[in-house]
């Protein structure tokens, strides 16, 4: 049976640690930078996740969201992590306030 319902978890989005943009809300400077960076993250993350035509879009929105755990998980550059929206502000906020000390 297809589930057709959406995934009741968080969505994700997967970056680096050292991409300074945030992928929810600065994508297009997010992209370049990561693709400057050599990181390739989109294209890793396809070759990842398991998707296709037969799949429904919650089917597709969960093996996505797989993907990026397994990514996270196996971590074989040491860089990537998953981030909700506003995380990256957070994460900005968190190194301005270190960098007062």
């Amino acid at each position: 049976m297809i589930n057709t319902d959406l995934p009741s978890r968080p969505e994700y989005m997967l970056t680096t640690v050292d991409n300074p943009f945030d992928p929810w809300t600065e994508w297009d400077e997010w992209f370049a930078w990561d693709m400057n960076a050599g990181y390739h993250t989109p294209g890793l993350l396809d070759r990842v996740a398991r998707v296709g035509d037969d799949l429904s879009d919650a089917d597709q929105s969960v093996a996505i969201q797989e993907a990026i755990d397994e990514i996270v998980r196996e971590n074989v550059l040491g860089v990537h992590r998953k981030v909700l929206p506003g995380d990256v502000e957070k994460f900005r906020q968190l190194v301005d306030e270190e960098k007062k000390f």
